[in-house]
């Protein structure tokens, strides 16, 4: 058995038990679960963490499930790369890129969430899965739906990248094209939750599946020895994993896994979809709803579920957000690219570009220990760079021709 407690309104504090609900029917605020901390800290330790496979599923006691996990046995557990010469070119010492574009099955960190959904919806014996996303999400239903033998709607924006909507297609679900953005798709998909008996994996099922988020934080505390970073930068658009990962440095703080916890954490959007980092920079904690418009598809959240607690989040660590245009978040991903070998799709080109104006100004530190977000693999928008990269060399099959352009690479 598992250490939950049960649900808790985060705005009333009303309790519920153990449940695939998600808002309060008193307050209709969000629903989060609560843990046995006490019963935790009696059996988690370093050791047992390490002793385990090198997956998201070592830190099981502070996952919201009761008996094993049914799902996601090959995610999480990404590398912390330690990024040298990117550090040298932005201005920072020590500088790790927590690479979530490997390792996982869809190739993003929406793998993580998704194996404790599906393991959840398996406990309260669904047979359908849903979601409403804007891809990565999409892609990870689809996948990790088809392993365990579910039935699969998916809901997108019908305005995706191509790449992601053929990346969805592949599995073979049931997937719906929505004529209008994300905001539209949700509203609908809280329609469909309320008369079919499915597991909608970010609405009916949201309070288990966005405790998935928290193995990100775990991960990077452990790759660091055990240590807090000085300064984590996330990319929001429901500005869930923000949450999520702060939570889970609070915890492992409040467990005595880690010894101390001074840790800023920083949001990163994109400008053309940024109403977590406007409130933030107006010093505000009401999001403003907004019409996406940018290529980070991915962040394209206008209403944001979690910006409200998001925003308390940068404040209560001392934080701040930044937003970026189009262009630098092409040139972001690009950087990161030819600097580290990583290719991150637009929101990884967000958070560097976001990371890299916060540093301009003076919001985190040359000396900072800082950890950059990098949420999936630029495989899954290669529309967004294309136009905007280098050309081949175009040669005969022949040495003289290849010296010919040897000569013009030399002379650039």
């Amino acid at each position: 058995m598992g250490f939950v407690h049960g649900l808790k309104c985060r705005e009333c504090g009303r309790e519920y038990p153990v449940d695939p609900i998600y808002v309060c029917e008193f307050c209709f605020g969000p629903l989060e679960v609560v843990y046995d901390y006490e019963g935790i800290r009696k059996v988690l330790t370093k050791e047992k963490i390490t002793s385990r496979p090198q997956n998201l599923w070592r830190y099981i006691e502070l996952l919201p499930i009761d008996g094993a996990p049914t799902s996601g046995l090959n995610s999480g557990f990404t590398p912390l790369v330690k990024a040298g010469k990117l550090a040298t070119l932005i201005g920072v010492k020590e500088l790790y890129i927590k690479d979530d574009t490997v390792t996982h099955p869809t190739l993003s960190f929406k793998d993580r969430v998704v194996a404790v959904a599906l393991s959840k919806a398996r406990e309260f014996g669904f047979d359908t899965v849903a979601c409403a996303s804007t891809g990565n999400l999409a892609h990870s239903v689809s996948a990790h739906g088809a392993a365990d033998g579910f039935k699969r709607f998916i809901f997108i924006p019908a305005s995706l990248e191509k790449s992601k909507i053929v990346a969805s297609l592949v599995y073979d679900p049931n997937l719906i094209a929505v004529d209008g953005n994300y905001d539209d798709v949700n509203r609908l998909c809280s329609e469909v939750a309320n008369k079919y008996r499915w597991a909608f994996v970010n609405i009916n099922i949201r309070p288990f599946y966005a405790e998935g988020s928290k193995t990100q934080g775990y991960e990077i505390l452990e790759q660091l020895g055990w240590k807090a970073p000085d300064a984590v930068v996330v990319p929001s658009a429901s500005g869930s994993l923000l949450t999520k990962i702060w939570k889970s440095f609070k915890e492992m703080k409040q467990l005595g896994l880690i010894d101390e916890l001074h840790t800023k954490v920083f949001s990163a959007q994109a400008t053309g979809c940024s109403p977590i980092v406007a409130a933030i920079k107006a010093g505000v904690d009401v999001i403003k709803p907004v019409k996406p418009d940018t290529i980070a598809k991915s962040l394209a959240i206008g209403n944001p579920a979690d910006g409200y607690y998001a925003t308390h989040v940068v404040k209560e660590s001392g934080g701040f957000g930044e937003d970026v245009s189009d262009q630098e978040i092409i040139d972001a991903i690009k950087l990161l690219a030819k600097t580290e070998g990583i290719f991150a799709e637009t929101a990884g080109g967000v958070t560097l570009a976001s990371a890299i104006k916060l540093i301009k100004g003076g919001h985190i530190k040359e000396d900072d220990v800082t950890v950059l977000c990098i949420t999936g693999n630029g495989l899954k928008t290669k529309e967004a760079i294309m136009g905007h990269t280098g050309e081949p060399y175009h040669i005969q099959p022949n040495m003289k021709s290849f010296e010919e352009a040897l000569k013009k690479i030399n002379d650039k």
